[in-house]
């Protein structure tokens, strides 16, 4: 059997909301009937409202992985959680976020209860810049969690 040279693709009309325009290609895929069904499950679950929305959301997020990966500049949240009792915690952490200070744009201090603080760290820069702060995050002492949401600048997706 021969395969098509071009194969056909339909081009939808582009969609325009204010001053950008989106083009969108219409794909085939063939996949194991069962994985199907698990997709479908979960984007049910998920309130996906199409499975084209659901693939072009997991396709947004392999490429945010490979921004990372590439050491283009991304952006992201750190967030923390800690008992802000504990001896010199908030000190070590203002230390480390002074010395990280380019990567941050932002910070959010949340008190949980009387004793519990949520601290969101919003960075953008090098994938290497903000690997680093995390670890030196990740080793302050009494912090009870840490994590990172690695997220885009947005500029090189649509």
């Amino acid at each position: 059997m021969r395969l098509p040279q071009n194969p056909p693709t339909a081009m939808l009309p582009a969609r325009s909301e204010g001053s950008s325009s989106m083009s969108l290609t219409r794909f085939s895929i063939s996949l194991d009937a069962a994985l199907v069904r698990r997709f479908d499950a979960k984007i049910r679950a998920d309130r996906c409202p199409t499975r084209s929305k659901a693939v072009g959301d997991l396709i947004r997020a392999c490429l945010v992985q490979q921004e990372w990966q590439a050491g283009d500049e991304v952006a992201g949240a750190i967030v923390m959680v800690y008992d802000h009792h504990k001896r010199d915690i908030v000190k070590t952490l203002t230390e480390v976020q002074h010395d990280c200070h380019k990567a941050i744009i932002s910070t959010q201090h949340i008190h949980l209860d009387h004793d519990n603080c949520l601290e969101i760290l919003a960075v953008r820069g090098a994938p290497r810049e903000i690997g680093r702060m995390l670890t030196r995050l990740k080793a302050v002492k009494g912090l009870k969690h840490v994590s990172l949401a690695a997220a885009t600048t947005g500029e090189r997706l649509s």
